[in-house]
This record gives C-alpha cells, sequence and structure tokens, in this order.
C-alpha cells in the first residue's frame, strides 16, 4: 500500500511508492487489484503491507470490512504498534482479517508478550534495526531469534528486511516459516523501467544492483530472470 512517508523503507522501496502514487495508485485502487487478482487465483493468501495514515483516512471498520470482500487475507502495519492497534484490531478480527504484528531485534522478553498478544495469521521478524534494503541480515542472530521469539506464540513466522540474495534466502528458511523479500524484488522490477517509469524493451545486458534504482533505457532484463529460482521449505513472500 503506497504511502508518501514510509518511515521504515528504503530508497528503493521509497522510489516504488512515489512511482505508485505518481501514477495514481491508491488504497481503493490496490483493493480493487487484489479483487482481480483473486478472481484469478483463488488460493493464494495475499497480504497487504504499508502504514496507518491511508487506512485511517479510508476508515479502519470500512477498511477491514472491504479488504476481507476483496479477497486480502491480513495486513501489516508497519507504523501501528500493539498499544495503539485497537482501532484497527477490533474491526479486523470481527471481518476476518489476520493483523500480523512485527518483532525486532530490539524486542525483548519482556516486550514480546506485548507483540505477540492478539496477533494473528503469521509474525514478521524485522531481521535487521533500520529501514529496508540498507542492511544485510546476519543468519546467525536470525537463527538465534526465530528460536527464541517461538518461546512467545505458536504462530509461523516470516523473517524479512536485509534478505537480499537467494542464498541469504535459503539460509533463513532453515529457522522460519517464510522468507520475504521487499527491495531486491522491486530494485529488479525498477530495472526494467525507463526514468518514465514505462516498461523498457527486454535485453540481454545483466542485472547489477547498483544500477537498479536509476536504469537506463537501453539496459532492462528479463523480470523472469531474477536469480530466485530457488526452492524453500518455507514460504517466499514478495512485497
Amino acid at each position: 500500500m503506497p504511502f508518501s512517508d514510509p518511515m521504515a523503507d528504503g530508497p528503493s522501496i521509497q522510489a516504488a511508492g512515489q512511482r505508485a502514487l505518481k501514477a495514481g495508485t491508491s488504497l481503493r485502487s490496490t483493493l480493487a487489484m487484489v479483487r482481480r487478482l483473486r478472481e484469478r487465483d483463488p488460493d493464494t493468501p495475499y497480504v497487504l503491507m504499508g502504514y496507518y495514515n491511508p487506512i485511517y483516512r479510508y476508515g479502519a471498520e470500512a477498511f477491514a470490512r472491504d479488504a476481507v470482500a476483496a479477497g486480502v487475507d491480513g495486513a501489516i502495519i508497519v507504523d501501528l504498534p500493539p498499544e495503539e492497534d485497537a482501532e484497527l484490531a477490533v474491526p479486523a478480527r470481527v471481518a476476518g482479517l489476520d493483523i500480523v504484528r512485527l518483532a525486532t531485534p530490539t524486542s525483548d522478553d519482556a516486550r514480546l508478550p506485548a507483540v505477540v498478544a492478539h496477533a494473528s495469521g503469521f509474525l514478521y521478524y524485522v531481521a535487521v534495526t533500520g529501514i529496508t534494503g540498507t542492511r544485510s541480515a546476519d543468519a546467525t542472530s536470525v537463527h538465534a531469534a526465530v528460536e527464541r521469539v517461538r518461546r512467545f506464540s505458536q504462530l509461523p513466522i516470516a523473517v524479512g528486511f536485509g534478505i537480499k540474495t537467494p542464498t541469504q534466502a535459503a539460509e533463513v528458511a532453515k529457522v522460519a516459516d517464510a522468507v520475504a523479500v521487499g527491495t531486491a524484488v522491486v530494485d529488479r522490477l525498477a530495472f526494467n523501467l525507463d526514468p518514465e517509469a514505462a516498461p523498457n524493451p527486454v535485453s540481454s545486458t545483466p542485472y547489477s544492483p547498483t544500477s537498479a534504482p536509476s536504469p537506463p533505457a537501453s539496459e532492462a532484463r528479463s523480470g523472469a530472470d531474477m536469480g530466485w529460482g530457488c526452492a524453500f521449505r518455507s514460504a517466499l513472500v514478495c512485497y
């Protein structure tokens, strides 16, 4: 769900959000897109990730109702802490919409009970401190953190932030139930856009992460050739 001030996101997803907003994307059009996708695919779970301001303007109760009607299964609201989320969580439970809570490296044993209380769907473990796309997750730290979070909840655990390569994803998947990949996929999609955010013709030029945010018009690569063709025990979630 694109937002003008994505405080938890790095340059790549910030730029993607700005492209979406410039193109006229709104929360209402996002739900309409999910409805179209759901008509084609009745089985894949859809979880929307974003910030609370667009939902607040839409109306929390209306959002929960319309999201479920469109085929959304859950929502991750990055800037809505457990102490403040009743305004959305209560109507979401009534509508059948999972509210996915986030745990972070700074969520200690005293904090985790509040994080997992009333969480549903799954837990999202943020593998690094800071914003998306700027640091790489440390597999050893992630493994220890996931095992610790499991002591407080039986919900599945997805790990995101800092997962940049298939090798990292496969390593995290050894302990997590899902691996969330955002910036790495957004960068590859941006690599296939010209400066006006229109798709480029496909070429054989190799993808380079350093060139992804500002792709020259002559350098594009097939979206299917993303390098993520590895098998996981857990789910691979792209947002």
